[in-house]
Protein backbone atom coordinates (compact mmCIF):
# COMPACT_ATOMS: atom_id res chain seq x y z
CA UNK A 1 0.00 0.00 0.00
CA UNK A 2 3.05 2.72 0.73
CA UNK A 3 4.45 1.68 -2.56
CA UNK A 4 0.88 2.59 -4.70
CA UNK A 5 0.39 5.84 -1.89
CA UNK A 6 3.97 6.91 -3.44
CA UNK A 7 3.27 6.29 -7.21
CA UNK A 8 -0.36 8.52 -6.90
CA UNK A 9 1.28 11.09 -5.23
CA UNK A 10 4.27 11.31 -7.36
CA UNK A 11 1.27 11.27 -10.34
CA UNK A 12 -0.90 13.95 -8.64
CA UNK A 13 2.26 16.13 -8.26
CA UNK A 14 3.08 16.05 -12.22
CA UNK A 15 -0.14 16.28 -13.20
CA UNK A 16 -1.06 19.46 -10.62
CA UNK A 17 2.27 20.78 -11.69
CA UNK A 18 0.96 20.65 -15.21
CA UNK A 19 -2.49 22.01 -14.77
CA UNK A 20 -0.81 24.98 -12.74
CA UNK A 21 1.61 25.86 -15.93
CA UNK A 22 -1.22 25.56 -18.65
CA UNK A 23 -3.17 27.98 -16.56
CA UNK A 24 -0.19 30.40 -15.84
CA UNK A 25 0.36 30.16 -19.42
CA UNK A 26 -2.67 32.57 -20.45
CA UNK A 27 -1.56 35.04 -18.55
CA UNK A 28 1.87 37.16 -19.01
CA UNK A 29 3.98 35.02 -16.46
CA UNK A 30 7.61 34.51 -16.53
CA UNK A 31 9.39 31.54 -16.37
CA UNK A 32 10.03 31.97 -12.08
CA UNK A 33 6.31 32.61 -12.20
CA UNK A 34 4.90 29.48 -14.30
CA UNK A 35 7.66 27.58 -11.90
CA UNK A 36 5.75 29.11 -9.18
CA UNK A 37 2.53 28.74 -9.47
CA UNK A 38 3.01 24.96 -10.68
CA UNK A 39 4.89 24.67 -7.31
CA UNK A 40 1.79 25.53 -5.21
CA UNK A 41 -0.89 23.99 -7.38
CA UNK A 42 1.04 20.56 -7.09
CA UNK A 43 2.34 21.02 -3.20
CA UNK A 44 -0.32 23.13 -1.49
CA UNK A 45 -3.00 20.72 -0.68
CA UNK A 46 -0.89 18.26 0.53
CA UNK A 47 1.57 20.75 2.62
CA UNK A 48 -2.18 21.55 4.35
CA UNK A 49 -2.93 18.44 5.50
CA UNK A 50 0.40 17.57 6.52
CA UNK A 51 0.17 20.63 8.72
CA UNK A 52 -2.81 19.37 10.34
CA UNK A 53 -2.04 15.95 10.70
CA UNK A 54 1.22 17.53 12.54
CA UNK A 55 2.81 15.12 10.46
CA UNK A 56 6.22 16.34 8.07
CA UNK A 57 5.63 17.58 4.79
CA UNK A 58 5.55 15.48 1.97
CA UNK A 59 7.84 17.12 -0.07
CA UNK A 60 10.13 18.34 2.87
CA UNK A 61 10.36 15.20 4.27
CA UNK A 62 11.20 13.12 0.24
CA UNK A 63 12.37 16.38 -2.01
CA UNK A 64 11.32 14.18 -5.33
CA UNK A 65 8.37 15.59 -4.96
CA UNK A 66 9.85 18.88 -5.21
CA UNK A 67 11.93 17.93 -7.91
CA UNK A 68 9.12 16.12 -9.69
CA UNK A 69 6.68 19.16 -9.60
CA UNK A 70 9.62 21.37 -10.78
CA UNK A 71 10.27 19.47 -14.07
CA UNK A 72 6.61 19.05 -14.77
CA UNK A 73 6.38 22.27 -14.95
CA UNK A 74 9.59 23.05 -16.77
CA UNK A 75 8.45 20.34 -18.86
CA UNK A 76 4.93 22.06 -19.83
CA UNK A 77 6.63 25.27 -20.06
CA UNK A 78 8.36 24.86 -22.88
CA UNK A 79 5.66 22.17 -24.75
CA UNK A 80 3.06 25.21 -23.90
CA UNK A 81 5.71 27.71 -25.70
CA UNK A 82 6.40 25.44 -28.71
CA UNK A 83 2.49 24.61 -29.62
CA UNK A 84 -0.96 25.88 -29.41
CA UNK A 85 -2.60 23.86 -27.02
CA UNK A 86 -6.87 24.97 -26.22
CA UNK A 87 -7.58 27.11 -23.73
CA UNK A 88 -9.53 24.84 -20.99
CA UNK A 89 -7.00 22.20 -21.84
CA UNK A 90 -5.98 22.38 -18.05
CA UNK A 91 -9.18 21.21 -16.97
CA UNK A 92 -9.18 17.66 -17.42
CA UNK A 93 -5.89 17.34 -15.75
CA UNK A 94 -6.93 19.38 -13.12
CA UNK A 95 -9.72 16.78 -12.77
CA UNK A 96 -7.38 13.82 -12.89
CA UNK A 97 -5.53 15.78 -10.14
CA UNK A 98 -8.40 16.45 -7.96
CA UNK A 99 -9.20 12.58 -7.83
CA UNK A 100 -5.62 11.13 -7.73
CA UNK A 101 -5.24 13.84 -4.85
CA UNK A 102 -8.50 13.39 -2.94
CA UNK A 103 -8.12 9.50 -2.48
CA UNK A 104 -4.13 10.17 -1.19
CA UNK A 105 -5.06 13.00 1.26
CA UNK A 106 -7.88 10.33 2.56
CA UNK A 107 -5.60 7.45 2.84
CA UNK A 108 -2.69 9.30 4.39
CA UNK A 109 -5.28 10.94 7.46
CA UNK A 110 -6.86 7.43 7.78
CA UNK A 111 -3.42 6.37 8.11
CA UNK A 112 -2.51 9.03 10.68
CA UNK A 113 -5.52 8.08 13.06
CA UNK A 114 -8.04 10.75 11.64
CA UNK A 115 -11.77 9.73 12.33
CA UNK A 116 -13.68 8.68 8.57
CA UNK A 117 -15.17 12.00 8.31
CA UNK A 118 -12.31 14.02 9.49
CA UNK A 119 -9.72 12.10 7.05
CA UNK A 120 -12.81 12.68 3.91
CA UNK A 121 -12.61 16.52 4.46
CA UNK A 122 -8.62 16.05 4.58
CA UNK A 123 -9.59 14.37 1.39
CA UNK A 124 -11.27 17.59 -0.25
CA UNK A 125 -8.53 20.03 1.34
CA UNK A 126 -5.34 17.75 -0.31
CA UNK A 127 -7.78 17.64 -3.59
CA UNK A 128 -8.89 21.21 -4.03
CA UNK A 129 -6.44 23.99 -1.94
CA UNK A 130 -3.89 23.38 -4.50
CA UNK A 131 -6.28 24.79 -7.29
CA UNK A 132 -7.50 27.20 -5.39
CA UNK A 133 -3.85 29.32 -4.45
CA UNK A 134 -2.77 28.47 -8.38
CA UNK A 135 -6.76 30.09 -9.58
CA UNK A 136 -5.57 33.07 -7.14
CA UNK A 137 -2.41 33.73 -8.18
CA UNK A 138 -3.56 33.43 -12.46
CA UNK A 139 -6.06 36.56 -10.80
CA UNK A 140 -8.94 33.82 -11.50
CA UNK A 141 -12.25 32.95 -9.74
CA UNK A 142 -10.79 29.41 -8.03
CA UNK A 143 -13.21 26.91 -9.88
CA UNK A 144 -14.06 25.17 -6.24
CA UNK A 145 -16.69 28.47 -6.73
CA UNK A 146 -17.16 28.68 -10.37
CA UNK A 147 -20.05 26.93 -10.86
CA UNK A 148 -19.67 22.91 -12.21
CA UNK A 149 -19.42 20.37 -9.43
CA UNK A 150 -15.91 20.36 -7.97
CA UNK A 151 -15.23 19.53 -4.38
CA UNK A 152 -18.85 17.80 -4.13
CA UNK A 153 -16.93 15.68 -6.54
CA UNK A 154 -14.03 15.49 -4.07
CA UNK A 155 -15.77 15.04 -1.22
CA UNK A 156 -18.20 12.25 -2.75
CA UNK A 157 -15.46 10.47 -3.93
CA UNK A 158 -13.66 10.60 -0.73
CA UNK A 159 -16.56 9.00 0.98
CA UNK A 160 -16.81 6.52 -1.50
CA UNK A 161 -13.14 5.25 -0.88
CA UNK A 162 -14.13 5.26 2.79
CA UNK A 163 -17.24 3.30 2.11
CA UNK A 164 -15.51 0.59 0.32
CA UNK A 165 -12.94 0.10 2.58
CA UNK A 166 -15.41 -0.20 5.43
CA UNK A 167 -17.39 -2.75 3.46
CA UNK A 168 -14.32 -5.07 3.13
CA UNK A 169 -13.13 -4.46 -0.01
CA UNK A 170 -9.60 -5.79 -0.57
CA UNK A 171 -6.09 -4.06 -2.43
CA UNK A 172 -6.68 -1.05 -5.23
CA UNK A 173 -10.19 -1.63 -5.96
CA UNK A 174 -11.71 1.11 -3.32
CA UNK A 175 -8.80 3.74 -4.22
CA UNK A 176 -8.98 2.98 -8.17
CA UNK A 177 -13.17 3.12 -7.97
CA UNK A 178 -13.03 6.10 -5.90
CA UNK A 179 -10.86 8.09 -8.06
CA UNK A 180 -12.42 7.00 -11.18
CA UNK A 181 -15.81 8.04 -9.79
CA UNK A 182 -14.21 11.89 -8.86
CA UNK A 183 -12.41 11.90 -12.28
CA UNK A 184 -15.68 11.54 -14.10
CA UNK A 185 -18.38 13.14 -12.14
CA UNK A 186 -16.21 16.41 -12.72
CA UNK A 187 -15.77 15.79 -16.73
CA UNK A 188 -19.44 15.42 -16.70
CA UNK A 189 -20.12 18.37 -14.65
CA UNK A 190 -17.96 20.44 -16.96
CA UNK A 191 -19.50 19.21 -20.10
CA UNK A 192 -23.20 19.34 -18.68
CA UNK A 193 -22.53 22.07 -16.42
CA UNK A 194 -24.35 20.44 -13.04
CA UNK A 195 -24.19 22.18 -10.29
CA UNK A 196 -25.46 22.64 -7.13
CA UNK A 197 -28.61 24.99 -6.02
CA UNK A 198 -27.46 28.09 -5.66
CA UNK A 199 -28.07 30.83 -2.40
CA UNK A 200 -29.49 33.73 -2.80
CA UNK A 201 -30.63 36.30 -0.06
CA UNK A 202 -34.68 37.65 -0.70
CA UNK A 203 -34.01 41.38 -0.92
Amino acid sequence: MGELVYVVTMSAVAVSAITGVLEAGRKPIDLFGVVLVALTSALGGGTMRDLLLERPVFWVANQTYLVAAVAAGVATFVLVRLARLPANLFLVPDALGLALFTIVGTQTAMTYGAPWFVASFLGVVTGVLGGVLRDILCNEVPLIFAGELYATASWAGAILFIALLRAGVDGSIPGLAAMAAIFLTRIAAIHWHLTLPSFAAKA
